[in-house]
């Protein structure tokens, strides 16, 4: 059946309903194992192309393709770019009123609806719905959040096992950006698919510079190196609240055109910061952790980091905002001990304590690296560089090296005598 539907139906629903003549890497592949009601898991870079690879197999399906997603505040525009290219789409969260509600839930009774996007608080209430009858796929996005290995785990995912229990012959698609194996497998395992084919992309985002700078006088460093780009987009992230306020104000001084943003802010300010960023009346924002997840923008042109992340799966996903077109970008972290220390505080008598350092001190083995960065981040996901990148900071400006023996000496004989 897939084999025909391939042939018939891939490439005009492609074109007709994404404009694409081409598929990209792996999205076939991916494509036609959910067509044959088998259960997948990808691991796609950010701008690699993911909701193709369930948001086109929903059109092919008879009943609805139902999405869940921890992206609350997006949905909607999710959903407006779905129907603007003609798909039948919804979402389906606390914010509608209950004749809305039961509105969707007629029209995907009717198998009216292709897609209906919901976050995982809200599953509960679509109980009437959730029969094989109405159900022909099930894609999970941001699939990372559900394990406790990952970097952004959200007890709400926890209960998505129930899925293939309640649903057995319905395929899962389980998608995310960024995953090690420990998390791959932590994924398969909690949502109750174990044998579901593994589509792992390549991590190398070859447009992306790598740089790590110490810390010293990083505002000045980040206005010199913004006001260099004044009309391009970026990303600069923060620890703090109040430290992407500072630093989006001293841009402002600078007649640069930035803003704030985190999660103190109300729900219709975080969405303009968004409209405004994502249509360039904003250039730049500064940004706690909690922007930039199911962001569309392709022409981000940089990410910063004023502070260090607190473990590579985070800082990968998040450089991966930038270059989603392919073109030239950068990624510049800052470094500095203190970060470190505070990154521990932050752990200090977690349940998983333990796990959560030995990722910072990964992160941390990252910034501190004499070489290629781009081959320490692959490795760190299991993927082999063979020669060096030749675009990180390491690789163009390789570190010198001389023999520091007697100088250590000294040192060591100075301590001794005081």
């Amino acid at each position: 059946m897939a084999e025909a539907i391939l042939h018939e139906h891939l490439y005009p629903t492609l074109k007709k309903y994404f404009g694409y003549d081409q598929f990209r890497p792996q999205q076939k592949e991916i494509i036609t194992n959910v067509l044959e009601g088998n259960d997948t898991l990808v691991i796609m870079p950010t701008g690699g192309g993911k909701s193709i690879c369930y948001q086109l197999p929903a059109l092919l399906f008879e009943g609805v393709t139902l999405v869940i997603s921890p992206l609350i505040a997006l949905m909607k525009d999710q959903v407006d770019g779905l129907n603007a290219n003609g798909i039948e789409a919804e979402y389906f969260n606390s914010s509608q009123d209950s004749l809305k509600q039961q509105e969707i839930l007629d029209q995907v009774a009717q198998k009216k609806l292709k897609l209906l996007y919901v976050a995982p608080e809200s599953l509960s209430a679509l109980n009437d719905i959730l029969k094989e009858s109405y159900i022909s796929c099930i894609a999970i996005d941001e699939a990372h959040c559900i394990s406790s290995w990952g970097h952004d785990f959200r007890p709400s995912y926890q209960q998505l096992g129930f899925l293939k229990r309640s649903l057995p012959q319905t395929p899962i698609i389980a998608l995310t950006a960024t995953a090690d194996k420990a998390t791959r497998q932590d994924i398969l395992e909690q949502l109750n698919i174990p044998n579901a084919q593994q589509f792992l992309s390549s991590f190398d985002r070859k447009n992306i510079k790598l740089e790590v700078r110490p810390a010293e006088n990083r505002v000045k460093q980040i206005l010199d190196f913004v006001e260099k780009r004044r009309e391009e987009s970026g990303i600069i992230y923060c620890l703090s609240r109040k430290g992407t306020e500072k630093l989006a104000e001293k841009l402002q001084h600078k007649g640069i055109k930035a803003t704030a943003y985190h999660a103190g802010l109300s729900f219709e300010d975080r969405s303009k910061v968004q409209e405004d960023f994502i249509f360039d009346k904003t250039k730049v924002v500064c940004a706690t952790v909690a922007f930039g997840m199911g962001i569309d923008k392709s022409n981000v042109r940089f990410v910063i980091h004023y502070n260090m992340p607190k473990n590579i799966e985070g800082y990968y996903q998040e450089i991966g905002r930038a270059g989603r077109d392919g073109l030239a970008s950068n990624a510049l972290l800052f470094h500095t001990y203190a970060d470190v220390i505070q990154l521990r505080r932050f752990t200090a008598g977690a349940s998983n304590e333990d796990l959560q350092n030995a990722k910072l001190d990964r992160m941390k083995e990252f910034a501190e690296a004499t070489d290629c960065r781009r081959k320490i981040l692959l490795g760190y996901f299991g993927e082999y560089l063979e020669e060096n990148c030749g675009n990180c900071d390491v690789c163009e400006n390789p570190p010198r090296f001389f023999d520091g023996t007697i100088y250590a000496q000294k040192l060591l004989s100075c301590v001794a005598r005081l």
